[in-house]
Parts: structure tokens; C-alpha cells; sequence
């Protein structure tokens, strides 16, 4: 069973805590991290491309000249894809590129990024953050109590609005709730601070 050091807000050693096997112990696994991954990034694609074929182009309504007896092939429109201005053929249209992964495979991927944080000693564990006012030199204070530093990604049990406005000006760091997590995320962040109400709600949901 591993162990975590839970920090106070000043960085001190309060205790260790015991986290569960089926969630922080857990073996890699590429191609599930793969798959999940994918998927997020393909529903974070807006899918508004669009361009007009030839029935879409404005203009083009008469035949440029007659049918036969001119030299050239013959043309209905001057809106063919052949012609400048004219439509474009196959062009991208607006789509959605969203696809289904199974949710026990997605839980499966989330259990697989925090045991590999862990074991990198990527997870810090503080058993509250609490700003007296929304102070973004407060929030950074306590980031560099705790020693977390680069890309920093906070899970928060419940909603905090002091600590999300003081840490929105910080550009090297995401705040989330525990049920708003992401394996992107997760793996985009150099160091994950984890409050101990959202950890215990993660193994909770995980488990």
C-alpha cells in the first residue's frame, strides 16, 4: 500500500497517509492512455471548417457561352471548381469529431496517470488550502511552501472561489475539482497539489 507525506499550507510533514492499491498502484498501460487521450483532444476540435462547393458560390447562374462551335470545352458555369472563384471539390464541412471511449476504460486511464505521478513523486498531498482573501501573492506563497513547482495542476474537493480567482493570473497553473479532472490534464502537469477532501472523493469515485 502506498504512502503520501500530507503538507500544512507552511509545507510541514503532518502526517503520512495510506492510499489505495486500485488507485495509486496500478500497472501502465500505453495503448488505454492512447485511446483516452485521443479522445479528449478530438472533443476539444470545434469542427466549424467549412468551405462552399459549386451550388454554394454566389454568381455563376448563365452558361459562360455556347455549347459547341467556340473551340473550348464546354462549360455550364463559371462557379465549376476549374475556375478561379469557382466551388471547391470535397472540401471540409462542420462536424463533430467527438467519439465514445467506455467509461471504465476512461477510469481505468485516470487510476493509470496518478499511479504513475505517484510513483515519480509528482503528488503533492496538503491537508487544506485556505487564502484569507483573494490574493494571488497568498496563492503563490503556499505553492512555494509546498514546494511545487513548473506546470502545476490543484484538485480541490469543493469549490473555493478565493483560490480559484488568486490563482487564475497564475499562467503556469490549473485549478480543478476532483470530478473535473482529465487524464490530459493530468499528464500536461509537471506537479499535481491534491487537497485531502478530494483525495479521499478520488478513491471514493475510483475504487
Amino acid at each position: 500500500m502506498p504512502k503520501l507525506a500530507m503538507l500544512n499550507q507552511q509545507g510541514e510533514s503532518v502526517k503520512n497517509v495510506n492510499l489505495k492499491d486500485e488507485v495509486f498502484n496500478v500497472e501502465a498501460n500505453n495503448q488505454v492512455i492512447y485511446d483516452v487521450v485521443k479522445q479528449q483532444r478530438a472533443a476539444m476540435r470545434q469542427g466549424t471548417v467549412m468551405t462552399k462547393n459549386r451550388s454554394a458560390v454566389r454568381g455563376g447562374g448563365k452558361k459562360p457561352y455556347r455549347q459547341k462551335g467556340t473551340g473550348h470545352a464546354r462549360q455550364g458555369t463559371i462557379r465549376a471548381p476549374q475556375y478561379v472563384g469557382g466551388g471547391v471539390v470535397f472540401g471540409p464541412s462542420p462536424r463533430s469529431y467527438k467519439y465514445k471511449v467506455n467509461k471504465k476504460v476512461r477510469r481505468l486511464a485516470l487510476r493509470i496517470v496518478l499511479s504513475q505521478k505517484l510513483r515519480e513523486n509528482n503528488i503533492i498531498l496538503v491537508d487544506q488550502i485556505s487564502l484569507e482573501a483573494n490574493k494571488t501573492k497568498e496563492m503563490v506563497k503556499i505553492l512555494e511552501n509546498v514546494k511545487a513547482e513548473g506546470k502545476i495542476m490543484v484538485i480541490l474537493g469543493e469549490v473555493l472561489d478565493a483560490v480559484m480567482i488568486a490563482s487564475r493570473n497564475l499562467p503556469n497553473v490549473e485549478v480543478d475539482l476532483f470530478n473535473h479532472i482529465s487524464v490530459y490534464d493530468i499528464m500536461n502537469a509537471n506537479q499535481i497539489v491534491i487537497t485531502k477532501d478530494a483525495l479521499e472523493k478520488i478513491e471514493e469515485a475510483l475504487s
